[in-house]
């Protein structure tokens, strides 16, 4: 269908039906029994309510066995249209919510959603249901025109997003791979900016490592009868510092747009001033550029600590606490291009690729070489107290969504 006006006129008039919708899903306390809450389950009811109150017949459930919640299971849920073509469009958002916080620091109760100066304010407002209601209106556009999207549209809600995705999207690539074809277009409406520019298309791999180094403790006045686990430590760190010469390329997706080797934590050594320490533990968090392989940052670390051990007579070692790594999706790919004539047609702003330091869930997509973008037109503010989402985005959105399901315009 490419005269896209119906389907804008009928998300026009369905604002507050989406704001019901946003309602009804806040007063959900959807957090992961990481977070000591009970899960996604009872939202996912709720959810699965509208989908059927919209017209919707086409659903499938793939819930992932977690003991530690009342239902023994967490929901994924996929709501499909079919298209015109085969080729699947995914917009892929998560039901579960962090925990509000301080509640001090909010001006309302978090889970009674409050419409204040054209937003809604609520926890789980923008992080995710703007984009979860988005794209539920937007293909419920072509319900009410009785028209079919040009793909074949596949909405996509998942658990666990926001404690590492092992019950939401992770769980479906181990266990219902065969959902995903090669040629699939995947969104993932989770980010992006106030302006709605920014298409993510990529992610600095992510390495997390604990150093861990042993000297020999001692009295601080005879320091020849130990060795000095805190000094050592320290021209370790600073030796480590040389890794942002040794991998100092650049790339201008990112901002910045060189990979970054931080020492950040550091726990305590000796509780008093006149011990020198026999143990020092610290931290480094590495964000590093796509095409820069891990492996061989992680060579020339091994080198830096064989120096140091020679050099300060310690043995070091260190745990990799987390790592991650993906393929970009490519700048030209058709959902990057689609996204760029959506946003122009809706919003009238000029979008671009763009690359973040952070982890986001569309990684795991990545992994597999699915084209995946993450995108979508947001004041940033998912976490914080007082969480808020524009209503006119939550709208637009759609409208962009609705676009991306056409084919884009004629």
């Amino acid at each position: 269908m490419k005269d896209l006006k119906p389907l804008f006129t009928f998300i026009d008039k369905n604002k507050d039906q989406m704001i019901d919708l946003q309602t009804d899903l806040s007063a959900i306390e959807a957090m992961s029994p990481d977070n000591n809450g009970h899960g996604e389950w009872e939202k996912s009811l709720k959810l699965l309510e509208w989908v059927k109150k919209l017209g919707f017949t086409s659903i499938e459930e793939y819930h992932a066995p977690d003991k530690r919640v009342p239902q023994a299971k967490r929901p994924n849920l996929v709501v499909s249209l079919q298209g015109q073509v085969s080729r699947q469009l995914w917009i892929m958002t998560h039901m579960d919510v962090v925990p509000p916080g301080n509640l001090s620091l909010w001006k309302s109760d978090p889970f009674k959603v409050e419409v204040r100066g054209g937003k809604l304010v609520g926890r789980g407002v923008e992080d995710n249901q703007q984009g979860l209601v988005a794209s539920l209106f937007a293909l419920s556009s072509y319900l009410s025109q009785n028209v079919k999207p040009y793909f074949t549209v596949k909405l996509l809600f998942v658990a666990d997003e926001e404690t590492g995705s092992d019950y939401g999207i992770k769980y479906l690539l181990k266990k219902h791979l065969s959902l995903f074809k090669p040629d699939d277009l995947i969104l993932v409406p989770d980010g992006g900016n106030p302006e709605g520019t920014m298409i993510e298309i990529a992610e600095k791999s992510i390495l997390w490592l604990k150093f861990r180094v042993l000297g020999k403790q001692c009295h601080a006045s005879m320091p020849q009868k130990g060795i000095n686990a805190f000094e050592a430590g320290s021209h370790l760190v600073v030796a480590l510092s040389d890794l942002r010469r040794e991998f100092s390329g650049e790339n201008a997706l990112f901002d910045p747009p060189v990979s970054t080797f931080e020492p950040t934590k550091k726990e305590a050594n000796v509780p008093n001033v006149n011990t020198l320490p026999g143990e020092d533990v610290f931290y480094l968090d590495c964000r590093i550029l796509p095409e820069i392989e891990v492996e061989k940052v992680l060579a020339s670390i091994n080198m830096k600590i064989k120096e140091i051990e020679k050099q300060w007579g310690v043995k070091i070692s260190y745990e990799i606490l987390h790592r991650e790594s993906s393929p970009p999706t490519p700048a030209n790919s058709d959902l990057v291009n689609l996204v760029k004539a959506g946003v122009k047609h809706v919003y009238k702003n000029d979008a671009r690729p763009m690359g973040i330091g952070g982890g986001t869930v569309a990684a795991h997509l990545r992994e597999k070489k699915y084209d995946t973008v993450v995108w979508s037109t947001i004041e940033e503010n998912a976490h914080m107290p007082n969480e808020s989402a524009r209503i006119s985005n939550m709208v637009n959105d759609a409208k962009v969504m609705a676009f991306l399901m056409a084919g884009g315009e004629s």
